[in-house]
């Protein structure tokens, strides 16, 4: 055989990452089991790691993004405009986590009131919240002072986006009308068996004598 023929041995190698190690599979689990977690039990993780059809499109996701972008605004944007579109989507917030019915008609110190009356975290928005009232119709010089004051309400509204919904309150069940007569009859029964205070001691006393 002529040496000249000769050719190298090629090997092939592949890929020598995958597939990974079990070990790197059982890291991945647990980090994707981790995130999962902190999604579930931390609503704030919602409001920053959306998930398709669960969280994209709820009112949360749209109003934590109203409230970024107004956070990003106030840096560069006078107040005055800022503050009024605050003080509307605080409004939406609201009736999205209480109802319309709740607070959809009040307005000047009874909405501040009933902010704080219903505020997830305990923000004071009557004392902290007048700059609701008073920037949107201030003037653009007197507005822009209050800046801060309205970076704090930015910060306070996310807060009543992250909240979980407010626990509807327990009532009663009624019993149904066919069942409430015979309910009550059995109940007087039962109290005229049972005897009085007063008539315990003499059947005692008589028991005594016998």
């Amino acid at each position: 055989m002529d040496p000249t023929q000769l050719r190298d041995i090629h090997v092939t190698m592949g890929h020598p990452w995958w597939p990974p190690a079990p070990g790197w599979w059982l890291l991945a689990g647990a980090l994707v089991a981790l995130g999962l977690l902190l999604w579930r039990y931390d609503p704030r993780w919602r409001l920053y790691v959306p998930l398709p059809v669960i969280t994209l499109g709820t009112w949360r996701w749209e109003a934590a993004q109203g409230l970024r972008a107004l956070r990003r605004r106030l840096t560069h944007e006078p107040v005055k405009p800022v503050a009024a579109e605050l003080s509307e989507l605080l409004r939406r917030i609201a009736m999205a986590r209480h109802g319309r019915a709740a607070c959809a008609g009040l307005h000047g110190e009874a909405w501040l009131a009933w902010l704080s009356a219903h505020d997830p975290r305990g923000f004071d928005w009557r004392r902290d919240g007048q700059p609701l009232l008073t920037a949107p119709y201030a003037r653009p010089a007197a507005a822009d002072t209050q800046r801060e004051s309205i970076r704090r309400l930015l910060d306070a509204g996310m807060e009543w986006v992250a909240a979980p919904d407010p626990k509807p309150e327990r009532r009663r069940r009624r019993l149904p009308d066919w069942l409430q007569r015979p309910v009550a009859g059995v109940g007087q029964r039962l109290r005229r068996r049972r005897p009085t205070p007063e008539q315990a001691p003499v059947q005692t006393r008589a028991q005594d004598t016998v």
